[in-house]
């Protein structure tokens, strides 16, 4: 279920959590992102979704706080190519994912690896896949940069 935030304007641009009817910060919007909370973000006056926006200012703030979770490099990557950038940097994440399976596989057999440890292998490397398929899908359309999936936690 997709939380609603009411963003109120002028200079102090606070932001109301509709379902637990108080005032929240940015930080609070990013912990509930990484918990696998969807956000939308709405203008009081207006009603126009300004989730992209809002969830800009979260990334500022947390770089402001020193802590930056993307690189001067790939933030000049999306602002030149947009969300060409996100798709090519996927293709680049599905590649190092690619190639350590590759590696732990023959690690796996060179050390005598059991059928159950190959089997919890496979099925973390199709978890993974599925988890980087959603994340292009929602990359690709259209909201790409406002847009959040929950995250898919899976243990060892």
């Amino acid at each position: 279920m997709i939380r609603l935030i009411k963003r109120y304007g002028g200079t102090s641009r606070k932001l109301y959590d509709t379902e637990e009817s108080r005032y929240v910060s940015l930080e609070d919007l990013s912990a509930w992102i990484r918990e696998g909370q969807e956000l939308k973000v709405v203008d009081s006056h207006g009603g126009e979704d300004v989730t992209a926006q809002t969830l800009a200012q979260s990334i500022y703030e947390d770089h402001r706080r020193g802590s930056a979770l993307l690189s001067g490099e790939f933030l000049h990557q999306i602002i030149r190519r947009g969300s060409q950038a996100f798709t090519e940097g996927m293709s680049q994440v599905q590649g190092k994912v690619d190639y350590l399976v590759r590696r732990s596989l023959e690690n796996l057999a060179s050390t005598g690896g059991t059928r159950a440890d190959l089997e919890l292998l496979h099925k973390r490397l199709t978890e993974l896949e599925t988890t980087l398929a959603d994340f292009q899908t929602g990359t690709k359309a259209g909201s790409g940069v406002g847009r959040t999936r929950a995250s898919r936690k899976t243990k060892p």
